[in-house]
């Protein structure tokens, strides 16, 4: 599409047209609290330009207060934000040049859904026509020109949060926020919105900061992901690196399905089952319980390379639960020592509830945490 028809191609407008080159965005050392229970404690973040970045967490672990913060709808009790290398921590929301998101679509029931979309503009003085046009554009880029003369109640909440998106993008702001803007959709159409918001990030360069507790969105939309718990961000990387190499306890916990299986850690691994893994992240010494991912167990009985385990390795289990989930299988096992395993095996090789297998871990690197 040629959105940049209203608009001619300045370096001020260049982010509808593709060319977009982003704005850095900077927190330094937030700290926020309300009333006596401090939420965040000094976080501190650096988006590059055109990035995305989730941030990515437990509710109540403070990444939506972090971005209320960054958009300027909370005041930090210390700390900066800074965007493009200017200190707007004192600048209001509507002076900041940020499109925003939310959870709920906030709408306005009584306007068409043009109408919706070019009310930004309105509000900023923009002639009535050369709104309409910017409006049109911009809702011709989330795919919605067939819907301009609707009102709210007439559309899918997917729909709805399109509008919304379309809004947030129409006034060309140099950083787009999502506050959880999925939550509220069904399954399919969360991953079709999901991707299409990638894509017209990708598309238009822009700066991004997503907030959301679905590590399934973080995981698949994401350039790095800031894993945050307890007013603090616990690690940030590539998705790949949080996944394959977590750094705490809390990031191997959350990001990803983990076992937490019994070891004991010395000099720098930890021995489960027979077989001493390498310790990613922190050292431990003594009794530890190793976070180990699903793709990291194998049956005994599996046949593969390395999957049949010696009489020193592995340990016996009861199937629990087996759950079919298309190329593959996940299965749930208790095993003798007490605790809980997930295994993920192929698709052909079906476990009955109560059936006795035996399972042994890869030796994959693991993060650890005390054992309570």
């Amino acid at each position: 599409m040629t959105i940049d028809r209203a608009l001619p191609r300045t370096a001020d407008n260049l982010l509808l047209t593709g060319a977009g080159a982003g704005t850095r965005v900077q927190l330094q050392g937030i700290v926020k609290s309300f009333g006596a229970t401090r939420v965040l404690h000094g976080v501190d973040l650096d988006v590059a330009p055109g990035e995305f970045v989730s941030l990515l967490g437990p509710s109540g672990c403070g990444k939506t207060t972090a971005l209320r913060v960054l958009a300027g709808l909370e005041s930090a009790d210390s700390g900066s934000v800074m965007l493009g290398g200017r200190d707007v921590s004192r600048v209001p929301t509507n002076k900041r040049d940020i499109g925003m998101v939310f959870q709920s679509y906030s709408l306005f029931p009584h306007l068409r859904v043009l109408e919706n979309t070019a009310f930004g503009l309105r509000r900023r003085g923009v002639a009535r026509a050369a709104a309409a046009t910017r409006a049109a554009d911009a809702l011709e880029l989330v795919g919605l020109t067939s819907l301009a003369d609707r009102f709210p109640h007439q559309l899918s909440g997917g729909q709805q949060q399109r509008v919304a998106l379309a809004r947030a993008l129409v006034t060309e702001p140099r950083v787009l926020l999502l506050d959880e803007p999925l939550s509220a959709l069904d399954a399919k159409v969360r991953v079709q919105l999901r991707d299409e918001i990638r894509r017209l990030q990708l598309r238009l360069g822009i700066t991004t900061v997503f907030v959301t507790h679905d590590q399934e969105e973080a995981l698949a939309v994401s350039d790095r992901i800031a894993v945050m718990e307890s007013g603090r961000i616990e690690q940030i990387g590539t998705p790949e690196d949080l996944y394959l190499r977590p750094q705490t306890p809390a990031v191997a916990a959350f990001v990803g399905l983990s076992s937490a299986l019994p070891g004991l850690a010395s000099g720098g691994s930890v021995t489960v089952w027979g077989t001493r893994l390498p310790i990613q992240g922190d050292p431990a010494e003594g009794p530890v319980e190793a976070l180990v991912r699903p793709e990291n167990v194998v049956l005994a009985a599996a046949g593969s390379a390395g999957a049949v385990a010696s009489d020193a390795e592995g340990i016996d289990a009861l199937v629990e639960e087996s759950t079919f989930l298309g190329s593959f299988r996940r299965s749930a096992l208790r095993a003798a020592d007490g605790s809980i395993v997930h295994v993920q095996h192929g698709a052909d090789e079906r476990l009955e509830y109560g059936q006795s297998v035996r399972v042994r871990v890869l030796p994959s690197p693991v993060a650890v945490r005390v054992r309570p």
